[in-house]
């Protein structure tokens, strides 16, 4: 993609931060952010609430690409606060970007709408993927139910929208999850967590960059797609690798009881690392995308490329 002016809701962070650096040297970037910024060469930073008009819907105009993150963090405890702000954070911003589209003369081409990978069941028996996936009714899986049924209830004639459901996306960038993987190899702490069983569905984010790319130059192509690379693994081998790619033989597991405590020191839930996650991206394989690290090694191979030794490592 090149010359396309791209606007992204909820940017600034890990993911969004991505998409800056993939997409930034050959577009226009907008950003819509509940963070003041100046603006930098390209990238501009528009002011919103994510859940009102009041202007900010103008840098939607001529758009190409529409892209939407936002979202609170399902990093943290499930209280009732919580919870609602995590339903509310996804379904307001949806809704008054739907909104706003409809004020428009020219509006964007394509819109695409971040869900999550996890509105399948815990699967340890077999793979979900967009035709025989099943859900079940827990409360992330609820969250992800409404987000995408927020998303679908609004007609746009003029606009092409896609459903993305995203793994969880490792990257080398500050706000991702393999920062905190690093640092429990380092300090000999990476072995399996719970039974290690579980499934560990997972996506390179360059590869996330790439499939969003991909997916605005097929013009036909629109609805729900899994952002998941095509081999997960068990949660017990995505850590032996980890290990492996970055030189630690040492590996401490981490039973679900101490997993349990120690999820409500920090402040989280143990969901995040428990839930099997079997997920396969049969839609947009089928479609042609190849994905670029479809195997795990090859992606913290890159990833640690990109990271000084000492991240990963005592000495």
């Amino acid at each position: 993609m090149k010359n396309k002016k791209i606007v992204i809701a909820g940017g600034t962070g890990f993911i969004g931060n991505s998409l800056i650096e993939y997409f930034g040297r050959d577009n226009n970037i907008v950003i819509l952010s509940r963070q003041k910024r100046p603006a930098s060469g390209s990238i501009t930073y528009v002011p919103w609430d994510g859940k009102s008009l009041q202007g900010w819907e103008q840098a939607l105009e001529n758009a190409d690409l529409l892209v939407n993150l936002t979202g609170k963090s399902v990093n943290c405890r499930y209280t009732a606060r919580n919870k609602q702000e995590i339903f509310d954070s996804r379904t307001n911003a949806t809704k008054v970007l739907g909104e706003a589209i409809r004020t428009l003369t020219h509006p964007p081409k394509v819109w695409i709408n971040a869900a999550s990978a996890t509105i399948y069941r815990h699967a340890e028996d077999r793979p979900m993927d967009e035709f025989t996936g099943e859900t079940a009714n827990d409360f992330s899986v609820q969250v992800c139910k409404l987000w995408e049924k927020t998303f679908n209830d609004i007609q746009l004639p003029a606009t092409r929208k896609i459903v993305l459901r995203i793994a969880v996306t490792l990257g080398w960038q500050p706000g991702g999850v393999m920062h905190p993987y690093l640092n429990l190899v380092k300090f000999g702490l990476g072995g399996h967590q719970g039974n290690g069983r579980q499934m560990f569905s997972w996506v390179h984010v360059t590869d996330v960059c790439r499939m969003i790319a991909w997916l605005f130059e097929q013009p036909t192509l629109e609805g729900t797609f899994n952002c998941s690379a095509p081999h997960p693994v068990p949660n017990k081998v995505f850590m032996q690798t980890l290990r492996k790619v970055s030189g630690h033989k040492i590996g401490i597991p981490a039973p679900a009881p101490l997993l349990a405590a120690g999820a409500a020191i920090i402040g989280t839930e143990t969901e995040l690392l428990l839930k099997s996650r079997w997920v396969l991206p049969t839609r947009i394989t089928q479609a042609g995308f190849i994905f670029e690290y479809g195997h795990l090694a090859d992606a913290f191979k890159d990833i640690l490329a990109h990271l000084p030794r000492k991240q990963y490592h005592l000495w």
